[in-house]
């Protein structure tokens, strides 16, 4: 017996994997949180599959319907938005399908961080600026570790993604600010990245409040800060080793 947990997206029906919309198309029953997931995505289903809106459920509500069908051999696909492994709260589910003797495979999926960075056209990762990116949250009503509270987590100066967040922008600034940043540090935001009514929003880490508020944005938005997301890096001379022609590698042999 085996449930599928398959990554959806950021939302745009056409970044799912070829895996996942085979998935989808062959379930025949589908677990998804309507909230987050494009209903698009649903298009997929054959007519007959049973489909469940899983935004006003508790966990031990959509494990039981979710067991009762594998263990009636049914083929059932739990629809995460963006990745499973980032914030899609899996674990819980699938101790609790352990326990049933139901086993799991994760279908990974586009996140909403590369959806997000695409849509600023960055990279987040630039030759002699910065060369790591952390994925995090700031601290609201889920409480994160001491040794990763945002202040601390910011003093590396490296490229920050912050998950679910928006909310608390003031905090984020607050914490960027201790950790030594700039007021001019670039920050993009991406609302609903993309999905059709998807909005970019560059700011600072100065301006991040104000600019949230002003395009009244307040949920779904992913914010990326560090100066990989100037606009104007493009002007200056990062350059990879990569295609440098000094530079030999085991496919190319580099000139003197």
């Amino acid at each position: 017996m085996k449930l599928y947990i398959v990554g959806a997206g950021p939302g745009d029906p056409e970044l799912i994997t070829v895996k996942g919309q085979k998935l989808l198309q062959e379930a025949d029953a589908i677990f998804y949180t309507d909230s987050l997931v494009n209903d698009a995505l649903l298009k997929q289903a054959k007519p007959e599959a049973e489909i469940f809106h899983t935004a006003g459920m508790y966990l031990e509500q959509i494990v039981q319907l979710m067991v009762e069908r594998v263990k009636s051999g049914k083929k059932v696909v739990r629809l995460h938005t963006g990745d499973p492994s980032i914030y899609g709260a899996t674990l819980e589910q699938m101790v609790q399908l352990k326990k049933e003797a139901i086993g799991v495979e994760i279908v990974p999926g586009v996140s909403s961080v590369f959806a997000a960075a695409a849509a600023a056209h960055a990279e987040l990762t630039v030759p002699d600026l910065t060369q790591t990116v952390i994925l995090t949250r700031a601290e609201g009503r889920t409480p994160v570790p001491e040794k990763e509270k945002l202040e601390e987590l910011a003093k590396h100066h490296c490229t920050l993604a912050l998950f679910l967040s928006a909310t608390l922008t003031k905090k984020v600034t607050k914490a960027l600010l201790e950790a030594g940043w700039s007021e001019e540090t670039p920050i993009v935001v991406v609302y609903k990245a993309t999905w059709p009514d998807q909005k970019i929003v560059r700011s600072t880490v100065g301006t991040l409040d104000e600019d949230m508020r002003a395009n009244g944005i307040r949920k779904h938005a992913l914010i990326l800060a560090g100066w990989a997301l100037d606009s104007a890096i493009a002007e200056r001379s990062y350059r990879s080793k990569l295609y440098d022609r000094t530079f030999t590698h085991g496919y190319r042999q580099g000139e003197k």
